[in-house]
């Protein structure tokens, strides 16, 4: 690899640098933390898990027969269930929307990274002529 970089002039390794290597990087590490915000917060988990029982809160339906008793279980149950479906409702709308943050963050890093030449030699345009 040092016999390929040396051949190079000094502009080619700059361009490659600028618009290869580091492009490159910052796609890697975006898509890192895409996945590890996805895994972070259950999101295929809590799908797969949607209407369990809340902290696996969960009552027995009652040796015999009384109707009452079967109603309130029935009905704690379902509470339990709606209770954990609520939260992971709100847990998996939370890390979707935290997903949809990092993928604009880390489209606007790739975005300012190509014209970060550009407003460099803009900047220093600027300072020659506010200098003079």
């Amino acid at each position: 690899m040092v016999e390929a970089t040396e051949k190079k002039n000094l502009l080619s390794q700059w361009l490659s640098w600028q618009f290869v290597e580091t492009p490159q990087g910052i796609l890697r590490g975006w898509k890192n933390i895409l996945v590890f915000n996805f895994g972070y917060f259950s999101v295929p988990l809590l799908f797969k898990t949607f209407f369990a029982y809340w902290r696996n809160y969960q009552w027995r339906y009652p040796r015999g027969f009384d109707i009452w008793q079967y109603f309130e279980v029935f009905f704690s149950n379902m509470i339990s269930r709606l209770l954990g479906a609520f939260v992971r409702g709100v847990m998996i709308l939370l890390g979707l929307l935290i997903e949809v943050i990092i993928f604009f963050v880390g489209l606007s890093v790739l975005l300012a990274w190509f014209f970060l030449p550009a407003l460099v030699l803009l900047g220093l345009g600027q300072g020659i002529r506010l200098f003079f």
